[in-house]
């Protein structure tokens, strides 16, 4: 998150706590239009404190429901 913090301030201009409150929104947005599996795991990596470790997570979560998702559409399984 601070990468993403520090990414927003030096192209925008913005104090870190602004920068702050504008991630908290696009995730707030996102994880509104998104299914409640992912919404979790978008979340969960930007509040979730650190990006490294988080990002792993989250991005393995989200492939995993991905394939899930995309076995039932192709009538296989895990």
């Amino acid at each position: 998150m601070d990468q993403l913090v520090s990414m927003i301030t030096e192209k925008f201009g913005l104090p870190e706590d602004k920068a702050q409150e504008v991630i908290g929104m696009v995730v707030n947005f996102i994880g509104d239009k998104l299914p409640e599996p992912i919404a979790s795991q978008v979340t969960g990596l930007v509040g979730g404190g650190g990006m490294a470790g988080g990002a792993a997570d989250a991005a393995g979560g989200m492939m995993d429901s991905a394939k899930d998702g995309l076995g039932g559409l192709l009538g296989g399984g895990n």
